[in-house]
Protein backbone atom coordinates (compact mmCIF):
# COMPACT_ATOMS: atom_id res chain seq x y z
CA UNK A 1 0.00 0.00 0.00
CA UNK A 2 3.04 2.25 0.73
CA UNK A 3 4.05 1.65 -3.08
CA UNK A 4 0.89 2.41 -4.37
CA UNK A 5 0.43 5.73 -2.30
CA UNK A 6 3.87 6.96 -3.49
CA UNK A 7 2.53 6.27 -6.95
CA UNK A 8 -0.71 8.13 -6.55
CA UNK A 9 0.91 11.09 -4.85
CA UNK A 10 3.38 11.91 -7.70
CA UNK A 11 0.25 11.11 -10.54
CA UNK A 12 -1.50 13.31 -8.94
CA UNK A 13 1.00 16.05 -8.47
CA UNK A 14 1.85 16.35 -12.08
CA UNK A 15 -1.96 16.64 -13.10
CA UNK A 16 -2.43 19.00 -10.23
CA UNK A 17 0.56 20.57 -8.22
CA UNK A 18 1.23 21.85 -4.81
CA UNK A 19 2.45 25.38 -5.32
CA UNK A 20 5.09 26.90 -3.40
CA UNK A 21 2.77 29.32 -2.40
CA UNK A 22 -0.25 26.74 -0.76
CA UNK A 23 -2.06 27.10 2.22
CA UNK A 24 -0.53 24.52 4.11
CA UNK A 25 2.91 25.52 3.49
CA UNK A 26 2.43 29.38 4.02
CA UNK A 27 0.37 28.52 7.33
CA UNK A 28 3.89 26.45 8.37
CA UNK A 29 5.88 29.41 7.51
CA UNK A 30 3.47 31.74 9.60
CA UNK A 31 3.81 29.29 12.79
CA UNK A 32 7.50 28.74 12.02
CA UNK A 33 7.90 32.62 12.06
CA UNK A 34 5.91 33.06 15.49
CA UNK A 35 7.52 30.55 17.20
CA UNK A 36 10.97 32.32 16.41
CA UNK A 37 9.14 35.74 17.46
CA UNK A 38 8.86 33.99 20.90
CA UNK A 39 11.74 32.03 21.70
CA UNK A 40 14.79 33.77 19.50
CA UNK A 41 16.67 35.68 22.19
CA UNK A 42 19.82 34.97 20.25
CA UNK A 43 21.43 31.66 22.31
CA UNK A 44 21.72 28.56 20.88
CA UNK A 45 19.60 26.54 23.23
CA UNK A 46 16.88 28.82 22.53
CA UNK A 47 16.86 27.32 18.99
CA UNK A 48 16.79 23.89 20.31
CA UNK A 49 13.42 24.72 22.01
CA UNK A 50 12.09 26.54 18.85
CA UNK A 51 13.49 23.96 16.51
CA UNK A 52 11.70 20.67 18.92
CA UNK A 53 8.24 22.92 19.14
CA UNK A 54 8.10 23.96 15.10
CA UNK A 55 9.10 20.49 14.27
CA UNK A 56 7.45 18.21 16.48
CA UNK A 57 3.91 20.08 17.16
CA UNK A 58 2.62 19.19 13.31
CA UNK A 59 4.60 15.96 13.51
CA UNK A 60 3.07 14.73 16.33
CA UNK A 61 -0.61 15.88 15.50
CA UNK A 62 -0.53 14.18 12.04
CA UNK A 63 0.68 11.02 13.99
CA UNK A 64 -2.57 10.94 16.07
CA UNK A 65 -4.75 11.86 13.45
CA UNK A 66 -3.20 8.88 11.35
CA UNK A 67 -3.75 6.87 14.63
CA UNK A 68 -6.92 8.17 15.47
CA UNK A 69 -7.85 7.10 11.50
CA UNK A 70 -6.32 3.81 11.17
CA UNK A 71 -8.26 2.92 14.54
CA UNK A 72 -11.51 3.52 12.32
CA UNK A 73 -10.37 2.20 9.09
CA UNK A 74 -7.30 1.16 7.68
CA UNK A 75 -8.10 2.88 4.34
CA UNK A 76 -9.08 6.00 5.92
CA UNK A 77 -5.11 5.80 7.00
CA UNK A 78 -3.93 5.22 3.50
CA UNK A 79 -5.90 8.07 2.27
CA UNK A 80 -4.27 10.29 5.12
CA UNK A 81 -1.05 9.22 4.11
CA UNK A 82 -1.53 9.70 0.70
CA UNK A 83 -2.93 13.52 0.96
CA UNK A 84 0.68 13.87 3.36
CA UNK A 85 2.41 12.75 0.68
CA UNK A 86 0.59 14.63 -1.92
CA UNK A 87 1.47 17.71 0.20
CA UNK A 88 5.46 17.25 1.28
CA UNK A 89 6.46 15.18 -2.06
CA UNK A 90 6.36 16.21 -5.41
CA UNK A 91 8.30 17.43 -8.55
CA UNK A 92 6.41 20.52 -9.67
CA UNK A 93 7.62 22.17 -6.26
CA UNK A 94 11.30 23.16 -8.76
CA UNK A 95 10.24 21.35 -12.02
CA UNK A 96 8.89 24.43 -13.76
CA UNK A 97 11.57 26.85 -12.84
CA UNK A 98 14.39 23.97 -14.19
CA UNK A 99 12.47 23.87 -17.37
CA UNK A 100 12.53 26.91 -18.02
CA UNK A 101 16.04 27.45 -17.73
CA UNK A 102 16.47 24.32 -20.05
CA UNK A 103 14.57 25.87 -22.69
CA UNK A 104 15.98 29.64 -22.23
CA UNK A 105 19.48 28.34 -23.21
CA UNK A 106 18.18 25.52 -25.79
CA UNK A 107 16.87 28.75 -27.38
CA UNK A 108 19.95 30.86 -26.43
CA UNK A 109 18.10 33.20 -24.50
CA UNK A 110 20.95 33.43 -21.67
CA UNK A 111 19.27 36.81 -20.03
CA UNK A 112 16.21 35.03 -19.59
CA UNK A 113 17.61 31.88 -18.44
CA UNK A 114 19.83 34.25 -16.01
CA UNK A 115 16.44 36.05 -14.82
CA UNK A 116 15.02 32.28 -13.96
CA UNK A 117 18.21 30.91 -12.65
CA UNK A 118 17.89 34.09 -9.87
CA UNK A 119 14.02 33.50 -9.34
CA UNK A 120 14.80 30.64 -8.29
CA UNK A 121 17.96 29.95 -6.55
CA UNK A 122 17.36 33.75 -5.18
CA UNK A 123 21.02 33.84 -6.00
CA UNK A 124 23.07 36.57 -8.12
CA UNK A 125 22.56 35.49 -11.68
CA UNK A 126 22.86 38.18 -13.72
CA UNK A 127 26.43 38.04 -14.80
CA UNK A 128 26.81 34.02 -15.20
CA UNK A 129 28.18 32.77 -18.22
CA UNK A 130 26.16 30.32 -20.10
CA UNK A 131 27.58 27.28 -18.60
CA UNK A 132 27.68 29.07 -15.45
CA UNK A 133 24.20 28.87 -15.83
CA UNK A 134 23.70 25.44 -16.83
CA UNK A 135 25.90 24.33 -13.83
CA UNK A 136 23.90 25.95 -11.12
CA UNK A 137 20.81 24.69 -13.11
CA UNK A 138 21.82 21.29 -12.42
CA UNK A 139 23.17 21.68 -8.91
CA UNK A 140 19.93 23.33 -7.89
CA UNK A 141 17.88 20.49 -9.63
CA UNK A 142 19.55 17.36 -8.34
CA UNK A 143 19.39 19.12 -4.52
CA UNK A 144 15.55 20.34 -4.82
CA UNK A 145 14.65 16.30 -6.26
CA UNK A 146 16.69 15.60 -2.99
CA UNK A 147 14.77 17.88 -0.92
CA UNK A 148 11.31 17.58 -2.59
CA UNK A 149 11.51 13.78 -3.61
CA UNK A 150 13.77 11.67 -2.19
CA UNK A 151 14.11 12.97 1.38
CA UNK A 152 10.19 12.91 2.20
CA UNK A 153 9.51 9.74 0.56
CA UNK A 154 12.58 8.19 2.02
CA UNK A 155 11.25 9.16 5.31
CA UNK A 156 7.71 8.41 4.82
CA UNK A 157 8.74 4.89 4.02
CA UNK A 158 10.68 4.54 7.44
CA UNK A 159 8.23 6.24 9.60
CA UNK A 160 4.71 7.22 7.90
CA UNK A 161 3.16 10.19 7.59
CA UNK A 162 5.26 11.82 10.54
CA UNK A 163 8.53 10.87 8.61
CA UNK A 164 7.40 12.84 5.43
CA UNK A 165 6.19 15.93 7.77
CA UNK A 166 8.98 15.83 10.65
CA UNK A 167 11.40 16.29 7.33
CA UNK A 168 9.53 18.76 5.37
CA UNK A 169 9.36 20.89 8.49
CA UNK A 170 13.02 20.44 9.26
CA UNK A 171 14.14 20.95 5.60
CA UNK A 172 12.02 24.94 5.72
CA UNK A 173 13.64 25.67 9.57
CA UNK A 174 17.48 24.78 7.83
CA UNK A 175 16.70 27.14 5.16
CA UNK A 176 14.82 30.02 7.46
CA UNK A 177 16.39 29.62 10.80
CA UNK A 178 19.91 27.70 10.01
CA UNK A 179 21.24 29.25 6.28
CA UNK A 180 20.21 32.84 7.55
CA UNK A 181 21.84 32.28 10.77
CA UNK A 182 25.34 30.94 9.66
CA UNK A 183 25.36 34.05 7.21
CA UNK A 184 24.64 36.27 9.61
CA UNK A 185 26.98 34.90 12.53
CA UNK A 186 23.57 34.19 14.93
CA UNK A 187 22.99 31.00 17.07
CA UNK A 188 19.40 30.69 16.93
CA UNK A 189 19.75 28.40 13.88
CA UNK A 190 22.62 27.10 14.56
CA UNK A 191 20.44 23.24 16.07
CA UNK A 192 17.99 23.76 12.72
CA UNK A 193 21.16 23.26 10.64
CA UNK A 194 22.54 20.57 12.69
CA UNK A 195 19.30 18.26 12.96
CA UNK A 196 18.96 18.81 8.82
CA UNK A 197 22.67 17.16 9.04
CA UNK A 198 21.42 14.32 11.18
CA UNK A 199 18.15 13.65 9.36
CA UNK A 200 19.89 13.62 5.77
CA UNK A 201 22.51 11.66 6.40
CA UNK A 202 21.57 8.41 6.01
CA UNK A 203 18.18 9.43 2.79
CA UNK A 204 21.15 11.22 0.65
CA UNK A 205 23.65 8.99 1.02
CA UNK A 206 21.17 6.24 -0.27
CA UNK A 207 19.87 8.98 -3.59
CA UNK A 208 23.65 9.49 -3.95
CA UNK A 209 24.09 5.54 -4.34
CA UNK A 210 20.90 5.58 -6.71
CA UNK A 211 22.65 7.86 -8.99
CA UNK A 212 25.73 5.72 -9.17
CA UNK A 213 23.34 2.48 -9.77
CA UNK A 214 21.20 4.03 -12.30
CA UNK A 215 24.27 6.28 -14.09
CA UNK A 216 28.31 5.78 -14.51
CA UNK A 217 28.70 3.70 -11.39
CA UNK A 218 32.43 4.07 -11.48
CA UNK A 219 32.69 7.70 -11.85
CA UNK A 220 29.67 8.62 -9.12
CA UNK A 221 31.50 6.70 -6.59
CA UNK A 222 34.97 8.10 -7.34
CA UNK A 223 33.53 11.27 -7.25
CA UNK A 224 31.85 11.35 -4.05
CA UNK A 225 34.88 9.84 -2.60
CA UNK A 226 37.15 12.15 -3.78
CA UNK A 227 35.26 15.68 -4.10
CA UNK A 228 32.27 15.41 -1.55
CA UNK A 229 34.27 16.88 1.43
CA UNK A 230 35.58 19.91 -0.26
CA UNK A 231 31.84 21.19 -0.96
CA UNK A 232 30.95 23.73 1.29
CA UNK A 233 28.34 21.53 2.52
CA UNK A 234 29.66 17.86 2.71
CA UNK A 235 26.18 16.75 2.95
CA UNK A 236 25.54 18.32 -0.36
CA UNK A 237 28.59 17.45 -1.27
CA UNK A 238 28.00 13.73 -1.67
CA UNK A 239 24.84 14.48 -3.63
CA UNK A 240 26.53 16.69 -6.05
CA UNK A 241 29.31 14.75 -6.99
CA UNK A 242 27.74 11.26 -7.10
CA UNK A 243 25.12 13.04 -9.39
CA UNK A 244 27.67 14.91 -11.81
CA UNK A 245 29.91 11.64 -11.50
CA UNK A 246 26.85 9.36 -12.70
CA UNK A 247 25.76 12.06 -15.95
CA UNK A 248 29.42 12.77 -16.26
CA UNK A 249 29.13 16.45 -16.02
CA UNK A 250 31.69 19.34 -14.08
CA UNK A 251 29.86 21.13 -11.90
CA UNK A 252 31.18 23.22 -9.09
CA UNK A 253 34.20 25.75 -10.56
CA UNK A 254 34.42 29.64 -10.05
CA UNK A 255 30.79 31.76 -10.72
CA UNK A 256 30.98 35.54 -11.98
CA UNK A 257 28.90 37.49 -9.22
CA UNK A 258 28.72 40.55 -8.29
CA UNK A 259 31.42 42.01 -10.00
CA UNK A 260 33.93 39.58 -8.82
CA UNK A 261 34.55 35.86 -8.98
CA UNK A 262 33.09 32.79 -6.68
CA UNK A 263 36.04 30.08 -6.35
CA UNK A 264 34.38 27.16 -5.98
CA UNK A 265 35.80 23.03 -5.76
CA UNK A 266 35.28 21.02 -8.86
CA UNK A 267 32.75 18.71 -8.57
CA UNK A 268 32.09 15.40 -11.58
CA UNK A 269 33.57 14.61 -14.35
CA UNK A 270 33.62 14.72 -17.91
CA UNK A 271 31.66 17.34 -20.60
CA UNK A 272 31.34 21.08 -19.70
CA UNK A 273 27.62 22.14 -18.13
CA UNK A 274 25.04 23.06 -21.16
CA UNK A 275 21.73 22.56 -22.03
CA UNK A 276 21.87 19.30 -23.22
CA UNK A 277 23.14 18.28 -19.89
CA UNK A 278 20.00 19.60 -17.96
CA UNK A 279 18.30 17.20 -19.80
CA UNK A 280 20.61 14.23 -18.32
CA UNK A 281 20.32 15.21 -14.84
CA UNK A 282 16.37 15.06 -15.55
CA UNK A 283 17.09 11.60 -16.72
CA UNK A 284 19.32 10.58 -13.63
CA UNK A 285 16.44 11.91 -11.66
CA UNK A 286 13.85 10.02 -13.20
CA UNK A 287 15.22 6.60 -13.54
CA UNK A 288 16.37 7.12 -9.67
CA UNK A 289 12.82 7.36 -8.83
CA UNK A 290 11.91 4.49 -10.76
CA UNK A 291 14.81 2.65 -9.34
CA UNK A 292 13.55 3.36 -5.81
CA UNK A 293 9.65 2.42 -6.81
CA UNK A 294 11.04 -1.04 -8.34
CA UNK A 295 12.94 -1.80 -5.08
CA UNK A 296 9.88 -0.96 -2.92
CA UNK A 297 7.48 -2.99 -5.01
CA UNK A 298 9.63 -5.61 -4.93
CA UNK A 299 10.35 -5.66 -1.31
CA UNK A 300 6.73 -5.30 -0.70
CA UNK A 301 5.83 -8.45 -2.93
CA UNK A 302 8.24 -10.39 -1.23
CA UNK A 303 7.11 -9.46 2.32
CA UNK A 304 3.56 -10.78 0.91
CA UNK A 305 4.60 -13.71 -0.04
Amino acid sequence: MTWLALVLALLLEQFHPVGRGNLFYCGYRGFADSVERNFNAGEYHHGVVGWMIAVLVPSVLVLLVAGLLYLVHWSLYWLFGLAVLYVTMGFRQFSPAFTGVADALKEGDLATARTLLGGWTREPASELHEAEVARVAIEQGLIDAYRHVFGPMFWFIVLGPFGAVAYRAATILQLKWGTRDRRRGERFGNFADKAAYVIDWLPIRATAASFAVVGDFEDAVFCWRQQAERWISETYGILLAAGAGAIGVRLGMPLHQEHTVRFRPELGLGEEADANMLASAVGLVWRTLLFWLALILLVTLVRYL
